[in-house]
């Protein structure tokens, strides 16, 4: 996939091309079914498949008081979106000035002029140019005077869930683990770095990590299943999310027990992912480190048959 940072990048003379224009936050299966169906007809049209996205979020630019934590910071969903087959991704830097550009100066400058769309695939809601002024309707006039056809995608629902960014967040802000995967088409994953522990995870209990201060979108404070991918290698986990009460101070952290541990390499910078599977229980303040200590052991050996029952059923 070609990647391109602005608009000046663009060669000047670029394909035609079949563009969907989005946030795409997430990445999420109706993100997937819009790009899909993109590449597709890119392929059936000779043309070029084009993902356009914005950075920052738009939203933490026109109103930052609001602006929603993320499911996917910027680099983990470029190359989230870079996965999905697409020619190349476009990512505008959002600024002032480009959220004052009309819807149509919009659709003449990038899609037309910049990209030669000859289609664009759009969701229902999609809104765009100043003010959020234009949406799919206006979108279409505008490519019946600039050249281009318009695909409108209806929502999907899945399992009685409107498939959408804000939809998972909140199943992912009430530790709602399974319908956010399902709605994902993948499990919900924080990618970051280690950080520094206070060393009781070694010292009282079993090895573990904690990640670096996280700004975007955790689940919902307590105590999960999932896996931690460290470099190139993954490991089964038990994850608390919260402020550890039990040890005196509220001190956030996402600290992750690994259970099948190993010595690894690990420094400040070595890529981590933690993705969420189950929720186990809600974080709690224990009497004692022996309390916290056998509470472990009873989460760690729920989470040990959930990986030997996730094995057999995946053969």
């Amino acid at each position: 996939m070609q990647i391109f940072r602005k608009l000046e990048e663009l060669p000047q003379h670029f394909d035609r091309s079949v563009v969907s224009v989005g946030n795409f936050d997430g990445v999420h299966r109706a993100h997937r079914r819009v790009i899909t169906n993109m590449v597709e007809r890119a392929r059936q049209l000779n043309a070029k498949s084009v993902v356009v996205t914005f950075d920052p979020h738009p939203i933490k630019i026109l109103r930052p008081s609001e602006a929603p934590r993320l499911l996917t910071p910027r680099d983990y969903r470029l190359r989230l979106l870079s996965e999905t087959g697409a020619d190349a991704l476009v990512v505008l830097p959002f600024s002032r000035d480009l959220s004052m550009m009309p819807p149509f100066e919009f659709a003449e400058e990038v899609l037309a002029t910049a990209l030669h769309a000859v289609e664009v695939h759009e969701g229902f809601n999609f809104r765009f140019g100043h003010r959020a002024e234009g949406d799919v309707e206006r979108l279409r006039e505008f490519g019946q005077k600039l050249g281009f056809d318009v695909v409108i995608y209806e929502p999907m629902k899945i399992r009685g869930n409107v498939v959408s960014s804000s939809q998972i967040r909140k199943l992912v802000e009430a530790g709602d683990m399974a319908n956010a995967r399902h709605l994902l088409a993948r499990p919900f994953t924080l990618a970051s770095t280690p950080g520094r522990g206070r060393g009781y995870g070694t010292r009282y209990t079993v090895p573990t990590i904690n990640l670096a201060h996280y700004d975007e979108l955790v689940p919902r404070d307590g105590v999960y299943v999932g896996t931690l991918k460290v470099g190139n290698e993954t490991f089964e986990a038990v994850t608390n999310v919260g402020n550890r009460p039990t040890f005196g101070t509220d001190s956030f952290a996402i600290e992750s027990h690994i259970l099948n541990f190993h010595p690894i390499e690990l420094t400040a910078e070595t890529p981590v992912e933690l993705a969420f599977l189950k929720r186990l229980r809600d974080e709690i303040k224990f009497p004692s480190v022996e309390a916290l200590k056998e509470q472990i052991g009873r989460d760690v050996r729920r989470a040990q048959r959930y990986f030997q029952l996730r094995r057999y059923f995946q053969g």
